[in-house]
């Protein structure tokens, strides 16, 4: 398959893509929070993986999208399934021991760090002064809210606040690694199908050997975890992967820190996140972060 014709901006079409995802993702912390009463963090991501793996490969070939090992994306395959396994098991652990609220904004530093990593990457996508400043910004807001007392639920908060952290390394992995190896000639499906399979072959039975898998399920929160599946880890990432195939890794990750706003918005209106002037200066310091890293 040919690779597809790049652009160097971000243009009407990305950004409402982008803007959309994003915004269901801010929602989609809560949800993950409140799936937790009914299972595991690590079983309901590696569930998650596997319900989605069928959504994506039934549309993939609905749709006759180009689908085949043979291509030499294999191996580069495995590895970004790996990362996206770590990626989801660190995220539905954090909001276990922290707010939606904190683990959103700590999460959605990704685009900060692929930034930064890219700069050192990919020639064409070099940091200007001005965007390093937005970087030191960003930055500057993510390290208040790690010391930021008043915004914790719990005393070890910390925990959740670290392993959400260490969640947005995985997930910058995953995009640099996709951006400059053999998968990103790959089809978008092609890719999700091997986030997808690998995830749930990890995770599924690593959450039966660690603990109760299942706890509580309603048929409420069976609904919610539906709308997971099909809205976030198969239609959702699905665009994502479309997006970062063609426009720039480092502009359309910027896109990402729209997230932690809808992230704190739902974690206050459902949980009643605790919030502080703190922590809203570090928000306010990553909304202009983002502004100044997303600058052509």
């Amino acid at each position: 398959m040919n690779t597809p014709e790049r652009k160097d901006h971000i243009d009407a079409l990305a950004a409402g893509v982008l803007v959309g995802f994003n915004a269901v993702l801010g929602l989609n912390q809560a949800l993950v929070k409140l799936v937790n009463v009914a299972f595991s963090p690590v079983f309901q991501s590696g569930l998650r993986s596997a319900c989605a793996f069928f959504v994506v490969y039934a549309w993939a070939r609905l749709a006759g999208k180009h689908l085949s090992i043979r291509d030499g994306s294999l191996k580069y395959g495995l590895f970004v399934g790996f990362l996206f396994a770590l990626e989801f098991a660190l995220l539905f652990i954090a909001v276990e021991y922290t707010s939606v609220a904190r683990a959103s904004l700590l999460f959605y530093s990704m685009p900060f760090i692929t930034a930064l990593a890219a700069h050192f990457l990919f020639p064409e996508e070099r940091l200007t002064p001005l965007r390093f400043t937005g970087l030191a910004i960003a930055i500057s807001g993510i390290t208040l809210v790690l010391f930021d007392e008043q915004s914790q639920p719990a005393p070890d908060a910390w925990i959740g606040d670290l392993l959400a952290l260490a969640a947005a390394f995985a997930w910058s992995g995953i995009a640099l690694f996709t951006r400059g190896t053999r998968l990103i000639r790959s089809s978008p499906e092609q890719v999700m199908l091997y986030h997808l399979s690998v995830s749930a072959v990890l995770l599924v039975p690593l959450a039966l050997i660690i603990g109760e898998p299942i706890r509580e399920p309603t048929a409420a929160l069976l609904g919610v975890f539906a709308f997971q599946v099909v809205a976030v880890a198969s239609i959702g990432f699905l665009l994502w992967a479309w997006v970062l195939r063609i426009y720039p890794v480092s502009n359309m990750a910027s896109f990402s820190l729209l997230a932690p706003v809808f992230g704190v918005f739902f974690g206050w209106l459902i949980f009643s996140d605790p919030l502080s002037w703190r922590f809203a200066v570090a928000l306010a310091a990553v909304g202009a972060g983002l502004i100044l890293i997303n600058r052509r």
